[in-house]
């Protein structure tokens, strides 16, 4: 996927749910709010998962681009 593909897709997943996966094996969830040419990822009510555990509720968060492994839409 190029660049222009996947500010598409960001652009396209605004105001949507969706996952995010971190260096370190940490997963947060939340509403996409903004992001920008370096990834930094604002999201609204975002709650990070755990395998085991119910997921810890953390707010409006800015996860910085350079944690960011994967970000994908999610279906509900």
């Amino acid at each position: 996927m190029g660049e222009a593909e996947a500010t598409a897709m960001l652009t396209e997943s605004l105001g949507k749910l969706v996952l995010v996966k971190l260096k370190g094996g940490r997963e947060v969830r939340g509403i996409l709010r903004s992001f920008d040419q370096h990834l930094n990822i604002v999201l609204e009510n975002a709650e990070e998962l755990f395998p085991d555990k119910d997921p810890r509720s953390l707010g409006t968060i800015i996860v910085r681009g350079d944690n960011v492994v994967i970000v994908s839409p999610v279906s509900r």
